[in-house]
This record gives structure tokens, sequence and C-alpha cells, in this order.
């Protein structure tokens, strides 16, 4: 495969309700979305960073500069292209995985739909549907937090998952039981907001029943994790901790973890988060996939993704509607608490020409 450059364009995109964690509050999502382009084919990928750093180091218009001066002239002057050879191209320019699986993506897509096949065969999905959860930010108050879980029950979503913080813990968990019973997949998302000196009140939510904490503390106290663990019996699941298969396989053996979340861009890409799905399965760990409020085209890879054996817990591939009245691409609707796994070549979906023009912001060529 030879491509001739990659255009880059930055959306913003509006939700459909603010979406509150521990570290910040969005209104719109603002990516990055990128076009690899050949003589004859074009792939589309999604970079997950959001405009400031604070779930990570990296953001929007980092990333964007780091595709410009470094990744994407690192593709030049080569005949031969495919998702494979793009990682070892990338590796002398340290970190910035966002970046990289966002134009490994491109790169993947572009390559798949050339040979005809999809993500979901490609990465060795054994499921035509994906069962879906749903993240639900920090709110106001308790009985804003309980509609808005009636809602998404209501939609048909299989598991809730509460983003806490210190002092939105318990009592929302606690409530939400109360209120919806012991049958509920419920889980909660720290998002690094707690230290290991919260242990004993962390343990408090022990008696709920969660399906799983996740990321309770800093990313790079793996020890303090491993510790946790033997305080709390509710399962500890690393998310921002989890940067590549090594990585997890680390955790995994210091016993910082039980769960482990994937989310491809956080990895480093979508061969990376496969990596990271057979470590954990040769471990017996379970994995399930998160979300970073994708678009279309992003989801489209996480439903194929979800769709491996060891993806056993229901992820945050929710619904296009949860985030976006107007989605990228052809909506992904929810039906019996599932989306569908893309069939079609390469991702499956295209952006709509005009949704995408609607959301640019500026765009940019990037020649090869």
């Amino acid at each position: 495969m030879k491509l001739t450059g990659v255009e880059v364009r930055e959306i913003r995109l509006p939700l459909v309700s603010p979406f509150r964690t521990s570290f910040s509050t969005q209104t719109a999502r603002t990516a990055l979305v990128l076009r690899a382009v050949g003589p004859d084919v074009e792939g589309w990928g999604e970079c997950v960073a959001m405009a400031d750093p604070r779930y990570s180091s990296e953001y929007v218009a980092g990333c964007g500069d780091v595709l410009r001066r470094f990744l994407v002239p690192a593709l030049a002057g080569r005949d031969r292209l495919d998702a494979v050879a793009v990682a070892p191209a990338l590796a002398p320019f340290r970190g910035h995985r966002m970046a990289k699986a966002a134009l490994e993506m491109a790169v993947l897509d572009a390559e798949l739909r050339t040979r005809g096949v999809s993500f979901a065969r490609e990465l060795g999905a054994v499921h035509d549907r994906v069962p879906c959860g749903v993240s639900v930010g920090i709110m106001d108050s308790v009985p804003e937090l309980l509609d808005a879980v009636a809602g998404y029950l209501d939609a048909g979503y299989l598991r809730i998952k509460l983003k806490i913080e210190p002092g939105w813990d318990v009592e929302p968990v606690r409530a939400v039981r109360e209120r919806f019973g012991d049958a509920l997949l419920l889980q909660v998302d720290a998002n690094a907001a707690y230290t290991l000196a919260d242990a004993r009140h962390l343990a408090r939510l022990d008696p709920f029943q969660l399906l799983l904490i996740e990321q309770p503390l800093d990313e790079e106290d793996i020890l303090g994790h491993a510790a946790l663990a033997r305080t709390v019996s509710t399962p500890v699941c690393l998310d921002e901790s989890i940067t590549s298969a090594r990585a997890a396989a680390a955790a995994i053996t210091l016993g910082a973890c039980t769960i482990v979340n994937v989310k491809p861009g956080r990895v480093g890409g979508y061969l990376e988060a496969r990596r990271i799905h057979d470590v954990c399965a040769a471990h017996g760990v379970p994995v399930w996939c998160g979300g970073m409020l994708e678009t279309g085209l992003g989801r489209a890879a996480n439903v194929a993704l979800a769709a491996l054996p060891g993806f056993t817990l229901p992820g945050d591939t929710s619904a296009s509607d949860r985030y976006y009245r107007t989605d990228l691409t052809e909506p992904f609707v929810l039906a019996d608490g599932h989306l569908p796994v893309p069939t079609g070549p390469g991702l499956g979906v295209t952006p709509l020409p005009d949704a995408l023009d609607e959301v640019t912001v500026r765009t940019e060529w990037i020649p090869l």
C-alpha cells in the first residue's frame, strides 16, 4: 500500500449534556480525525486525546504538532506500508501513544479496505454484537444521578459505571444500589482521584458488591494499587496505568489488578490493544473496552475490539446518542443492550461528509 499523505482535521462536536469526571467537565468533544490517502485508497483514524492534558499528558494541539512534525513524516519514503509497520516506524519517538494510535488506525483502515477485510475479522472477533454499559458522570445531586441511571436502564444499558471522587463515592453508590437492587451490574471509576491513605474509606464500597473499582490511585502507583487490592474486597481494575502489554503483565504479576480496561488510544493502537487482550487471557484476567467519547469512527473500531473472546465484561461502547445528537457516521443504535459489530471492509463505516464538515474547525494536509 502506498500513501500520498494524511489529512488531519480538528473537530468540535457538542455533547448532549455535560460529562463530569474527577478531573474535568466536558461540554464538547474536541478531537482529531485523520484520513490516510493513497492513489486508490483511504482510511480513517480518530485521536482520543482531550483538549487539555488532564486525563493524560497528551492533548489535541500537541497531538497535531507531533503528527505534523514527526509521526506522519516517519512513514515517508516507504514503497510498502501496512499497519504492522507503523509502530516500528514511530518507535524512535517516545510516548505520544494517542497520536500514534490514530495514525496506525488510519493506516489499518486503509489496508483492510484494500483487502476487503473488516476490523473485527482482522483483530480476531468471535461475536457479532457486544453488550454495552454506560459511564455516568458526577452529578450535582443524588436525585439527579438516580434519574440519569433510570434513564440509561430504560434505554437498555446492561451495566452502569459511576464516576466517583472524594466526597462523591459511598453515598451515590449506596443510593443507586438501594434504588435499583443487587442485580444491577454496577462499577465505579475514580480516574486516579484517591491515594493509598484512602484505602479504609474505599473499603466502605465493599458491601455494595461492585464489579470493580477502576483506577483508584495515581497511574504510576502500581505498588499502591497492589497494596490497596490486599485491603479491599472489591476487584481493582487498572485503566490509566495500562499503557502496553508489558505494563499489563507487570501489573498482573505484582497483584495490582484482577481486571483490565483496554483503551486502544491509551496504549498506542489496536494492535497493541490486541496484545494486551492476549496477555490478560493468558493470565485468566478479564478485560473490557473503555471509552473516550469517541465518534462513530472510534466506536466502530472499539466495538470490533470488544468482540474478542477475552472481553467478558460490558464495556463503555455506548450508543451514539449517549453523547451526540448527530454523530460523524451513521449512528450506532442500542438494541437489546447490545451494539452490532460492523462487518464491512475496514471500520465498516465512514464519516458523513456534511456532518464532518459542519464540526470541522480546521484542516491540514501533511504530504508523504
